[in-house]
């Protein structure tokens, strides 16, 4: 069984949640046993000031706290439920009056819903604040400021959950620092927490059908994205089911 962003089609040719693309046609791939739970994730920095945050809408203090001092630029995931692959997302930027919301755009995320502890396949997006540094895609960079590795790589083929075709889902993508290397290519596949916490988590286009744990939205809307997120802002996407990201 494949895992990764698309779905369970064949022929991927990218790298995804913890598969290189030889892994990815290999099924027989074995995943190493989970590391400890007390290191911690990369991407995930805890903010002193929580009250910096206090106006992004439905956030719970313990979210807020997770959310950098020096975070500008918000991408907010909100799922449906805690067991559903289908969520919205609004980008929030930080102004002098406070934070002020963008248009709301339609989202799929993991097949069976939100995770606090996302292992490889379990078909769940991980839960957290996660900081966005890289870019990358099969098609040429639209315009933004995060650096943007093109290439083949970046290929995928075959179809979805939902018998969608996956065809075009990384035209444009976004590394979400989640079990990876800030400041590399969304395609390099170092796990700092270890394979079997998965990995490869990105923002990217939408294919019409859940995710193996990434989230996505329309070409149009990664296309906005790519060109208004500015590592001088310090983005970061905050992701969970509406539920837990009250707490």
């Amino acid at each position: 069984m494949l895992t990764g962003c698309g779905g369970m089609g064949t022929g991927v040719r990218a790298i995804e949640d913890g598969h290189s693309a030889a892994e990815a046609h290999d099924s027989s791939a074995t995943v190493p046993a989970a590391p400890s739970t007390t290191q911690a994730r990369p991407g995930r920095q805890a903010s002193s000031n929580s009250n910096s945050s206090a106006r992004l809408p439905g956030l719970g203090p313990r979210t807020l706290a997770e959310i950098p001092d020096n975070a500008r630029q918000v991408v907010l995931v909100t799922g449906q439920g805690k067991d559903s692959p289908t969520s919205q997302v609004v980008l929030y930027r930080r102004t002098g009056a406070g934070w002020e919301p963008g248009a709301t755009w339609p989202a799929h995320n993991g097949l069976k819903g939100w995770t606090d502890d996302h292992h490889a396949g379990d078909l769940r997006s991980p839960i957290g604040v996660f900081t966005l540094t890289d870019a990358g895609g099969l098609l040429a960079d639209p315009g933004t400021r995060l650096p943007y590795d093109r290439g083949r790589g970046f290929t995928i083929n075959g179809t979805g959950f939902e018998g969608e075709p996956l065809s075009g889902s990384f035209d444009y993508v976004v590394a979400i620092n989640y079990n990876r290397k800030p400041g590399t290519s969304p395609l390099d596949w170092t796990r700092p927490l270890g394979a079997g916490k998965g990995g490869g988590i990105w923002l990217h286009v939408d294919h019409g059908g859940p995710t193996q744990a990434c989230v996505s939205v329309a070409k149009q809307h990664m296309q906005e994205l790519l060109r208004t997120l500015d590592p001088a802002q310090h983005p970061v996407v905050v992701m969970g089911d509406a539920e837990s990201l009250e707490r």
